[in-house]
């Protein structure tokens, strides 16, 4: 019986193993410049925007198809592509794209390339268009946030940024507790693309730390409590 039970186990693990690491082998993640390269190579990529159609209106890669990886209708949707072609795939920040890579090769799709950093790095590289946001803040307008005779911290997030949530409790609570020596503001990278891409944010969360309108320390992705207290 425990010969049965260990046979079993054993299968279990290299069919696991067998399926993790065909995902591994289908999914890569590049840089946007090399991400940029491929594409320019193939000819005609089947290039993946999975942002919402809002984000996708506002700044996307040329030639490319924007399929919400939170519609419903995202498996639907992606079954008319050729899963025995390279697809290219890319969001705002690299999150959601990682998603739905891992998801497509799961689907089928032999050779998936996913961009690390997002449209927000593309920017950042050099490689964007400028950007123009009817919404958001203006640079002059940040400029004006941040100079203050309180330190300021800005805090680049958005709603669907899983580190960003984790953050956001104990950056509420630091915002009460520190509120006379330090201001706290959120900025919304979706709804601010075109400052995101002024200031080069690369990714979220990004938070910056600002004296006296002077730039003096700069954290890009999670941070606990315990050590953005120390930085500020």
């Amino acid at each position: 019986m425990k010969n049965v039970i260990l046979s079993t186990l054993i299968m279990v693990s290299a069919v696991f193993t067998a399926c993790k690491g065909q995902n591994d082998k289908a999914v890569t993640n590049l840089e946007p410049k090399v991400f940029a390269e491929k594409i320019a190579a193939s000819g005609s990529a089947q290039l993946l925007d999975v942002r919402t159609p809002e984000e996708f209106s506002v700044q996307h890669l040329d030639n490319a198809m924007n399929i919400n990886i939170n519609h419903t209708g995202f498996d639907k949707e992606v079954a008319q592509l050729d899963k025995n072609k390279p697809v290219y795939v890319y969001c705002l920040a690299g999150g959601r794209s990682s998603k739905a890579a891992n998801h497509l090769a799961e689907l089928g799709f032999k050779e998936v390339y996913n961009m690390e950093g997002g449209i927000t790095k593309w920017n950042a590289s050099g490689l964007g268009k400028p950007v123009k946001n009817n919404e958001g803040i203006t640079l002059e307008q940040y400029q004006k946030l941040v100079k203050s005779d309180k330190k300021v911290l800005i805090d680049f997030y958005a709603e669907w940024c899983g580190p960003c949530k984790k953050m956001a409790p104990y950056m509420e609570k630091m915002k009460a507790e520190l509120k006379d020596e330090l201001v706290i503001i959120k900025i919304d990278a979706d709804k601010n693309q075109e400052l995101a891409q002024q200031l080069q944010i690369q990714g979220l969360p990004t938070l910056i730390l600002y004296k006296k309108g002077e730039e003096i320390w700069k954290n890009l992705g999670f941070i606990n409590e315990a050590d953005l207290k120390a930085k500020l």
